[in-house]
């Protein structure tokens, strides 16, 4: 696996890739056996997201980052769309203003604002881009746990 997400790594580095598909014939082409549902999950252990441009890694957080994320591991329950540029975040009950002030700080380019509640979080991007990249990103948090 650590063979194949390195390959991923350097195509994507090396250009442009729009389709899963596509991605799949150029490790193929390495000569790296793979299926499109391995593909779907290193990209997701890798934080790579698919933006109107095509496929993209996030950029790695720090070490103050990492704490902070995994405090929020802990507090985030589920993370879901409601439209196109609207995010849902449900929390631990007493917990989505806590969550809500570190998304605000968080400086995400993807988020425009939060409204939060006792435990529900509305999270609005400008769009779709930026709402699948803002999903990777929450995803990957509640994955540390």
């Amino acid at each position: 696996m650590q063979k194949r997400q390195k390959a991923i790594l350097a195509i994507l580095r090396s250009r442009r890739v729009a389709r899963q598909s596509e991605l799949v014939r150029l490790l193929k082409d390495r000569g790296i056996r793979v299926t499109q549902s391995s593909v779907s999950r290193d990209l997701q252990q890798l934080g790579i997201t698919k933006l109107d441009s095509g496929y993209q890694q996030l950029e790695q957080p720090d070490h103050e980052a990492d704490r902070d994320a995994a405090m929020m591991a802990e507090l985030v329950r589920e993370v879901r769309t409601a439209g196109g540029n609207l995010t849902v975040v449900k929390t631990v009950e007493g917990a989505a203003q806590r969550v809500a002030l570190y998304l605000d700080r968080s400086g995400w380019a993807e988020i425009v604002g939060t409204v939060s509640g006792d435990d529900t979080i509305f999270v609005a991007t400008r769009g779709g881009g930026e709402q699948r990249r803002l999903l990777v990103r929450l995803r990957s948090l509640v994955s540390r746990e």
